[in-house]
């Protein structure tokens, strides 16, 4: 099965949730391999990862919903998630690793509401 045939909602909040666990579990896995100082390059790479598969949901989600306001939430989350992913990569700021999770699953969320309520029953529905 090809991604781009899987509908963009189940695929952002699929990517939403497996980016709050990747967050969550990145502190529990430096705890138990206290000997690593260095976080590993292909660990961080996720963060890029997931952010950049999140975009991709949020587009292909954004097309097919008849919900501007959860279109523009979307984005406005994904930037959120975005600032905060950089941040925390470049020691900008430090906020509480709690809004990062908050902030991943209200993506989720988002992705799921639309599934369930905001489709388009016809091309019209979306043109802008």
């Amino acid at each position: 099965m090809k991604i781009s045939t899987i509908h963009p909602d189940n695929l952002g909040a699929t990517f939403s949730t497996l980016c709050v666990i990747h967050c969550f579990a990145t502190p529990f896995l430096f705890i138990t391999q206290s000997y690593m100082l260095v976080v590993p390059g292909w660990w961080q790479a996720l963060n890029y990862i997931f952010l950049a598969l999140s975009l991709f949901a949020v587009y292909k989600t954004s097309q097919n919903s008849s919900n501007q306001i959860v279109k523009t939430l979307l984005y406005v989350f994904w930037g959120i998630l975005a600032i905060l992913l950089i941040s925390e990569e470049f020691e900008l700021f430090h906020l509480p690793e709690f809004i990062t999770y908050l902030t991943g699953l209200t993506l989720a969320g988002l992705h799921i509401y639309n599934k369930k309520y905001c489709q388009c029953v016809d091309e019209e529905c979306c043109v802008d």
